[in-house]
């Protein structure tokens, strides 16, 4: 029996009022590489399945959820973050607020060798953290929703934010990438390793980070 075509997908998910259900990590979808949007989606089923992601996203809560979290093979996914830390977080993370965005085909390249470590969690492995080195800048291409071209540098947590979308698109789990002795639960994570950075969970945990991870 042959899948169903993408049109079709999107009709379904879109079908049930109220945010998407997320897919969680298992899942075949997760792991594939995902199709290039062109123009397998018409206009009006797209600006509907974008504000279901937004809603979703939000819903969540989360600052950035791609198309394969609700189970399309699609290469699309929506950030935002309201970024409401304590400046102390905000300086050291690097996190800033970033408005509500459309990624459509996008890839990441590194710039300059910095890298930052810090803990990371993901929508579709809900309920647990883990610390992930990542580069501390990349430069952005891809395109907005209205197809027009966006090539942009982001640093800090929002180059995170890419990073870790992106990598959802090319069939990549945060975990891929984490150092696995710091896996932690939600509540290990809010009640002893909230500090803005993980040297504290790295030495209980007996795991390392490199000596630029916090440059």
């Amino acid at each position: 029996m042959s899948s169903p075509l993408l049109p079709d997908l999107v009709d379904s998910l879109l079908a049930v009022p109220g945010p998407l259900p997320i897919v969680s990590a298992g899942d075949p979808v997760l792991r594939r590489p995902t199709e290039p949007l062109g123009d397998r989606l018409d206009r009006r089923r797209l600006d509907r399945l974008i504000e279901a992601m937004r809603e979703t996203m939000r819903a969540a809560p989360g600052v950035g959820l791609a198309a394969p979290q609700v189970g399309l093979p699609l290469r699309l996914a929506v950030i935002e973050d309201a970024a409401e830390v304590s400046e102390e977080i905000r300086q050291v993370r690097g996190r800033v607020p970033q408005p509500f965005r459309v990624l459509v085909d996008p890839s990441y390249e590194p710039v300059g060798a910095g890298r930052a470590a810090f803990f990371e969690g993901c929508l579709s492995v809900p309920g647990w953290g883990a610390v992930v080195a990542r580069h501390q800048s990349v430069r952005l291409r891809a395109l907005d929703e209205r197809g027009r071209a966006v090539d942009e540098l982001f640093t800090g947590w929002p180059a995170r934010i890419v990073q870790h979308e992106t990598d959802h698109l090319d069939g990549v789990l945060y975990l891929d990438r984490a150092e696995l002795r710091s896996l932690s639960s939600r509540e290990a994570l809010s009640s002893t390793w909230a500090q803005p950075t993980p040297l504290a969970a790295a030495e209980a945990l007996g795991f390392d980070l490199d000596d630029g991870a916090h440059a």
